[in-house]
Formats: structure tokens, sequence, C-alpha cells
């Protein structure tokens, strides 16, 4: 039985989690709605800057965009355009593969970028009202429900993806080259050394320590 009846929902706890779940979403598309119309852009175009100024640099591609947007390769690239005539955004062959394009934020785009950071401020401000206690209780929650969507047969295959940094991963090995102070750290998936500083963005391949079995 379904959830959006107020009805049914009212004899279930789950339920009613869902529904809460579902209106948080919404107040979160408005805010990303109000941000952008306050800047010129749409919400793809806000959520695609975000990405650009967060996530690992090998990932910040028109491949790593459309997957970060749920969306088609050709949607992304339109996003990406638009953001291009804007001045936000420029495209260059990645140092690493040349033969691959990678998305940069402009300086203009930084700046644009810094303006837009604070649009989760009011759903922050309404979860530090919260003890601590039960900011802890629902951060466990949620990413227990998180884990269970990706995991999920429900949902088309990477749909979703979770973004975290490295130091939670699975994959990483802090300090494992201490010999080369530029890139100390190393990446299991991805076979590579790693600067301090990109341990600190975000990549799609984060895995939780707990989901890989030691």
């Amino acid at each position: 039985m379904s959830p959006f009846n107020p009805r049914v929902r009212s004899e279930r706890m789950s339920g009613q989690i869902a529904i809460a779940l579902y209106r948080i979403a919404q107040a979160i598309q408005l805010m990303l709605r109000r941000a952008g119309q306050a800047h010129g852009l749409s919400p793809a175009q806000v959520q695609a800057l975000l990405f650009l100024a967060y996530a690992r640099p090998g990932v910040r591609t028109i491949g790593g965009l459309a997957q970060r947007l749920q969306a088609t390769m050709a949607t992304a690239s339109e996003v990406a355009d638009a953001l291009e005539r804007k001045g936000l955004v420029t495209r260059e062959p990645l140092p690493e593969d040349r033969r691959t394009v990678t998305l940069r934020l402009t300086v203009a785009g930084r700046r644009r970028v810094a303006a837009l950071e604070r649009l989760l401020d009011d759903l922050e401000e309404a979860v530090k009202a919260l003890s601590p206690s039960d900011q802890e209780a629902l951060h466990r929650a949620l990413q227990q429900i998180v884990r269970r969507l990706a995991a999920s047969g429900a949902i088309v295959s990477g749909a979703i993806v979770v973004y975290e940094m490295c130091w939670g991963c699975a994959f990483f090995r802090p300090y494992a080259h201490p010999e080369n102070p530029a890139a100390p750290h190393h990446c299991a998936f991805m076979d590579a050394p790693l600067r301090d500083a990109d341990t600190y963005t975000e990549c799609p391949d984060f895995t939780p320590r707990e989901e890989v079995p030691a």
C-alpha cells in the first residue's frame, strides 16, 4: 500500500518516514531552483558547478557530470555548453590523458560556486536543532537507507552514486608512498598515487570500509 495514502502511512512508521524524506527532497529541489534563479542558472547548472568544485580531478568530465546529474551524455554536454557560454567553465585536455577532455571552473565559475555554497544552510540549521545524539542516530539511519537504495534491484544499477572523500574508503591507503611527498597516498581502486589535496575531493568510486571484507 502506498505511503502517499495518509490513512495507510498513519499506520506505518516506515511510510511516515518515507513521506518525510520525500518532502525534504522537494524542499532541496526548491532550494536549488531559488539559488539558480538568483544567479541565472538552471538547477542542473547549479549541481554541475558544485560537482566541478569538489569532485576528484579524474571525473570532472562530461561522463562524470552525466553520472552525477543522472542524465544522458547529451544532456550533460548541453549543461556544460551553457556554463561555457556563460564563462563559468572551460574545456581542457586531462594532463594524464590528453585524449580525455576535462571540465574546469573559471575564476568567474569559482566565484559563482562561492555564492551557491550556502544553498543548504536552512536544511543544515534544521539538523543542528536536533540533539547531538539525534543527529548521530539520523546520520547512521540515513547512511543505511542510502546504501540499501544503492544496492537495491528496484532501481537502475548506478542510478544512485555515493560521492565521498577518500578517508573513509576501503580502497584508500594513506601514506603508502612516504618517499613521494607530492603524492604520498594510494588508491587501490585506480592503483595510483594520490596527492593529499585530492583525498579531500568527492569520488564516485567511494566504497565504505565496512562493505569490503578485510
